[in-house]
């Protein structure tokens, strides 16, 4: 597997629980990953794998309790932040690592101007006065190309639309140049055309700005032409990590295939659209063995009874798959 010497962000297997009446969630079972200056990791999965919680426990804003950190260490610039007190922890979010939300509206305040939100980052963190802290929101505002900015720097939330508030989101998240950069979902909520269109504004700031971009989504389709590197998360744990062509080109993990196959494909017009048999499991009794084994068509009797590791498919990849190799060879059988 790929080396982690210098990485900007080293998640080291983590660990995160939510206590419940009902019992305890095991939302985070183990999660290691790394990210560089420059690169853009997408973490991929069904809903309650436990992508947003990973990236909420490494921003630090976990709702606790009912959520907790119960292992692991999450090392940005070489600090543990696990180990920093709160105002330290407090320091580093917005001015070295910041989040974009899926859901703009309900991230932004719907009672002050959006141009005294972007402002507030500069007054806070940088000591500006709010007049020129207003400029600063300009500037963002134009970046991230919101037409008229000058004029619309003084409007609220509402006045604008899912596409326009989810610019601002990143202008707010760029605001103080952050080093990484985790967007949630950011593309959710709009259509298509729109999107694409965000997604190819992130594409460029990462580049322009040289951040670490963590890509939160369900939708492979979403990443293909962004992500350098796809980690796969299921039931609280990463059962895939490749370089995003591997992953395309030839899956090594049965749900990553099942992820695949699920793309609206123009190739096969007419076609029922493939579904992966069976619902995410129950994070408080996750089965034993492969917590995919009730949903995989590849599933066997060592796959109910042993946890399968990380298996070491070549030096820039992984799969948590006993049948890992059978898995390529199936493509390859297909291919022929």
């Amino acid at each position: 597997m790929r080396g982690a010497d210098g990485a900007l962000l080293e998640v080291r297997d983590l660990k995160v629980e939510f206590r419940t009446r009902d019992g305890v969630a095991h939302a985070v079972n183990g999660v290691s990953y790394e990210v560089d200056a420059g690169e853009t990791l997408a973490v991929l999965g069904e809903s309650g794998s436990g992508k947003s919680v990973t990236a909420q426990a490494v921003m630090g804003i976990l709702d606790t309790p009912p959520g907790k950190v119960t292992g692991g260490r999450i090392l940005f610039q070489g600090r543990d932040l696990l180990t920093l007190k709160e105002e330290e922890r407090r320091r580093i979010r917005g001015a070295g690592m910041a989040m974009i939300f899926q859901d703009a509206l309900s991230a932004l305040n719907p009672v002050i101007s959006v141009g005294d939100q972007l402002g507030e980052m500069f007054v806070v963190h940088r000591g500006m006065s709010k007049k020129d802290a207003r400029g600063k929101a300009v500037e963002l505002m134009e970046r991230v190309r919101i037409p008229a900015a000058a004029q619309r720097v003084r409007d609220y939330p509402h006045q604008f639309s899912g596409g326009m508030r989810q610019r601002i989101m990143i202008a707010m998240a760029l605001a103080l140049e952050p080093a990484l950069i985790i967007a949630d979902e950011p593309t959710t909520a709009l259509d298509v055309t729109v999107q694409a269109q965000v997604m190819d504004l992130l594409a460029e700031l990462q580049r322009e700005y040289h951040m670490g971009l963590i890509l939160i989504t369900h939708d492979l389709g979403v990443v293909a032409d962004v992500a350098d590197r796809i980690a796969v998360m299921y039931a609280g744990k990463i059962v895939e990590s490749a370089p995003v062509r591997d992953i395309y080109k030839a899956p090594a993990h049965p749900y990553t295939r099942g992820l695949l196959d699920s793309i609206p494909r123009l190739d096969q017009k007419g076609h029922q659209l493939y579904a992966i048999k069976g619902l995410p499991p129950n994070l408080m009794h996750i089965p034993p063995g492969c917590s995919f084994h009730p949903r995989c068509p590849m599933a066997r009797d060592v796959c109910r009874t042993d946890e399968p590791p990380l298996y070491e498919v070549s030096g820039t990849r992984g799969s948590a798959c006993h049948f890992w190799r059978e898995c390529l060879d199936d493509l390859d059988d297909l291919d022929g």
